[in-house]
């Protein structure tokens, strides 16, 4: 198109200006760019990032905005916003919007807008709005219930295990879209608080109780009117009957993690450190500091997280997250082919993540590389273990060990809590592995697959046994599965090497199918090829663990992983647009600081509470 008429058609044009959110964005969301191009997808590291699925109209007016980065004012049609996506210069992602239809007409409108017109003003997110007039509450969890118990009342019971399951959304059990109360769980409580205030063995200090008992239970001052209700209680059935009522009460229940009331701020602060630092509620020091508003600054939120870092109780906390991130339930309950795997049994998966526990817990107290998850030459073996990985046994149970040099595994790769939870029951996975490395350890969402796609691969022939990586190399054949398995079979391909379960081997047993029920099935061992890379990563080519770990150690979308990880299990959500900053600011203090954890921690919750200016 000439520039005459370029300028002919963006006249026309401008008088029409089409309104993003409600007549442009839906052609992005149609074509699908949202798969990739959003904050964890595969093309995470490009400039266009589109919002997040829940993002108002008003958020994605902001984004419409903010292409102008991808705008040529000069010529526009040359620019990338357009170009890209049908498909004038090289995509990725092909021919997304097809040319000459009225869909590319719409978009040309908004590039045309963008290249006449300044930018508008920006505006605070609606989750920003939100804080500043409604309180923000998070429900206990499971082991956040029995640790606040336990400080509490002194009852160590585990009541938690009477409560229904949570549920794993995000990869982590405190996330707000499972944070409702069910009938089950609402009856669950009632049944501990009963049992809990008749077992309690504490002081009844007389009518004081209400008011110094409720601002622990409530980790704030009481308010008139509870000191009234729990008043009453105690009146009618001494400590017994109000602490039964306040155990009960959502003020319990659910703590307190930001508030529009002023005086109510600081003891928000306080629960959300204790939380999520020591997975439990504030001490007496927490409570005195908020009451004092040395919590209200920068300097002094940082020196009580640090103080709560160097407390045991931080060590309990740190292991809940590791346990979540690494989805320890799911190896501990899983269930192995006995025939292929007669040596798995559910004291070697407690071994398991004993193992990757105590290699992340040593990264993170002793203070030393972080990204080291990754590429340890060491681990920590017990005597089954030890059987699994053909080590010598070590002469205490998980003594920290080398690897061989010609073991080739190195870091939580190689540990048999990943290599057991990323494959089936009888065989390995290519494509759990992959898409495991892809989603937890890089923080990238592989898109789903389309709907009515057959995912299933032709019976195994004896004439012609086939890997995992020749049967599954037959979906690069067909388009609908192939650009998502390019992007996830290849990393499992370099761990190919190592079974079900974590154990090493250079061939894999190929079973062939017999419609003859009198006959047994036959088995061939085939060599494997476990050359791997990981697309998107340049000179990423690896075929073992160790080199695998090396790789992601290096690479600035793991290590920023890290951090995203650790604010979803802070925050209780995924991220947003408007968390960049923090996240950019915690990533930054994490790399500078030699990727120490409890860095990044203090890092993360300070930029959270006192924001950097962009």
């Amino acid at each position: 198109m000439t520039k005459v008429s370029w300028f002919l058609a963006a006249s026309f044009l401008a008088a029409q200006t089409p309104r993003f959110a409600q007549d442009v964005y839906p052609i992005l969301t149609k074509a699908g760019c949202q798969e990739c191009h959003q904050s964890n997808g595969v093309a995470s590291t490009t400039r266009l990032i589109l919002p997040d699925p829940q993002a108002s109209a008003e958020e994605i007016d902001q984004f419409g905005e903010s292409l102008r980065k991808l705008i040529d004012k000069a010529n526009p049609d040359q620019s990338l916003a357009l170009a890209k996506p049908t498909l004038r210069v090289a995509h990725a992602g092909g021919e997304r919007i097809k040319k000459g239809s009225a869909q590319e007409t719409a978009w040309r409108a908004w590039v045309n807008h963008l290249a006449t017109t300044e930018p508008a003003a920006g505006a605070r997110t609606a989750r920003a709005r939100h804080a500043e007039q409604h309180p923000i509450l998070r429900r206990l969890t499971h082991s956040q219930y029995d640790n606040t118990i336990r400080d509490l009342t002194g009852d160590g019971t585990f009541h938690s295990k009477q409560f229904p399951p949570e549920d794993f959304i995000d990869g982590f059990k405190n996330q707000y879209q499972g944070q409702s109360i069910s009938p089950l769980l609402a009856e669950s409580y009632a049944e501990a608080a009963e049992k809990i205030a008749a077992n309690v063995r504490m002081k009844d200090p007389g009518p004081s109780f209400v008011a110094s008992f409720g601002r622990r239970a409530f980790r704030r001052p009481l308010s008139v009117e509870e000191l009234k209700r729990y008043g009453a209680l105690y009146a009618k059935g001494g400590m017994r009957l109000a602490m039964e009522g306040m155990l009960q009460s959502p003020a319990f229940l659910f703590w307190l993690e930001s508030t529009p009331k002023a005086e109510l701020k600081a003891y928000a602060r306080a629960s959300r450190l204790s939380y999520l630092l020591w997975d439990t509620m504030p001490d007496e020091a927490l409570f005195q500091a908020a009451a004092k508003g040395d919590l209200n600054t920068p300097e002094g939120f940082e020196k009580t997280a640090r103080r709560l870092l160097a407390d045991p109780r931080a060590r309990q906390a740190a292991d809940e997250f590791i346990g979540q991130w690494m989805r320890f339930d799911r190896v501990v309950s899983m269930v192995k082919e006995r025939r292929a795997f007669p040596n798995f049994t559910r004291e070697l998966a407690l071994a398991m993540t004993e193992e990757t526990r105590r290699l992340a817990s040593g990264l993170i107290w002793d203070n030393r590389n972080f990204m080291e998850l990754y590429t340890a030459n060491y681990t920590f073996l017990n005597a089954d273990l030890a059987g699994l990985y053909n080590m010598q046994t070590p002469a205490e149970e998980f003594t920290k060990v080398n690897y061989p040099e010609s073991s080739g595994r190195g870091g939580v790769l190689s540990h048999g809590t990943f290599l057991s939870l990323t494959a089936k029951p009888a065989e390995t996975s290519l494509t759990a592995r992959g898409l495991f490395i892809r989603e937890s350890f890089l923080c990238q969402q592989v898109p789903q697959p389309p709907p009515g796609v057959n995912t299933t691969l032709p019976a195994q022939e004896e004439a012609k046994p086939r890997t995992n990586r020749e049967q599954l190399a037959l979906h690069l054949a067909n388009p609908a599965c192939a650009s998502c398995h390019q992007l996830i079979d290849p990393i499992g391909y370099g761990l190919e090497k190592y079974d079900g379960i974590g154990g090493f081997r250079e061939q894999m047993r190929v079973e062939i199918p017999t419609f003859n029920r009198r006959q047994n099935a036959k088995s061939v061992m085939v060599p494997i090829n476990s050359s791997g890379w990981v697309t998107g990563i340049q000179q990423s080519e690896f075929s073992t663990p160790r080199e695998l770990g090396k790789i992601l150690a290096g690479s600035p979308q793991c290590q920023e992983c890290v951090v995203k990880q650790f604010f979803r299990y802070a925050s209780g959500r995924h991220e947003e647009p408007g968390d960049k900053a923090v996240i950019r600011r915690a990533s930054d203090d994490f790399r500078a600081s030699g990727y120490r954890f409890q860095e990044m921690v203090v890092s993360l919750v300070k930029w959270s509470e006192f924001p950097p200016k962009e």
